[in-house]
């Protein structure tokens, strides 16, 4: 991995932060006034499939009262790594310099953002970490922070990834970065979409830098957590860590 120290990095741009959401009403107001107040400059992008809960029209009325405010409508639930990706393409396609990944439900904390952004002067990818130090999980039971550090650390070492937080979804992208990732090659999802865009981060050379964050479980609505999004990144991982070892074997990894 490129450790930053002999590149020197252009501006940033102006920062586009994504909010994928569904069913979100009881949050989506008060996360895009959160952003807006920490880092008053940037533009917020929530990317929404078609929440029976009528996020959708909440997110339009915000995008009404703020030209920083725009609202992406998706067709239907596809997932959270289709939703970034449509996000990513979108925030590229207009001009962003940088774009965030964010989680509605105030589980990534808006006013940390500036934190990760100043990290980014001098990085290709800034990751929100709960796994370095100073970095730390807030009302999560046990069960779920040993399945959290599990699966970073199955992933960081059957994928050979210096990352300390691999699945962790608060992160700031340079658009180069993106642009040199192969975006139309990712079909994961969950959590493994997060694994699976920091690997092919660090096999491209980019500098990886992780800063510290406080991850709060959501008080409102419902997780997007399921079997299904663990048992993906637990087969994806694996099939991916196997065949990179075996295309070292060969020679051609």
């Amino acid at each position: 991995m490129n450790d930053g120290g002999q590149r020197r990095y252009g501006p940033l741009g102006t920062t586009l932060v994504i909010i994928p959401t569904y069913n979100e009403a009881e949050n989506i107001g008060s996360i895009v006034g959160r952003v807006r107040a920490a880092v008053p400059e940037a533009h917020v992008l929530v990317a929404d499939d078609n929440s029976p809960d009528g996020t959708g029209k909440l997110a339009d009325e915000l995008a009404a009262d703020d030209d920083q405010v725009k609202v992406l409508h998706r067709k239907g639930k596809e997932g959270l790594g289709a939703a970034y990706l449509a996000g990513f393409r979108w925030g590229l396609d207009n001009g962003y310099g940088v774009l965030v990944e964010m989680d509605a439900d105030g589980s990534h904390q808006p006013e940390e953002l500036p934190r990760l952004l100043t990290a980014l002067k001098n990085a290709d990818l800034v990751l929100g970490s709960r796994w370095v130090p100073g970095g730390r999980v807030v009302n999560w039971p046990k069960s779920r922070e040993i399945l959290s550090r599990g699966g970073s650390t199955y992933s960081r070492l059957l994928l050979d990834v210096p990352i300390r937080d691999v699945t962790g979804g608060y992160r700031a992208f340079r658009r180069e970065t993106l642009e040199g990732l192969g975006m139309d090659e990712v079909a994961s999802q969950g959590y493994c979409f997060q694994v699976d865009l920091a690997w092919r981060a660090v096999k491209a050379g980019f500098h990886v830098v992780e800063v510290p964050i406080t991850f709060v479980e959501r008080e409102l609505g419902d997780s997007k957590m399921s079997r299904d999004i663990v048992a993906e990144a637990l087969w994806r991982v694996t099939s991916w860590g196997v065949g990179s070892r075996v295309g070292k074997v060969l020679g051609k990894g």
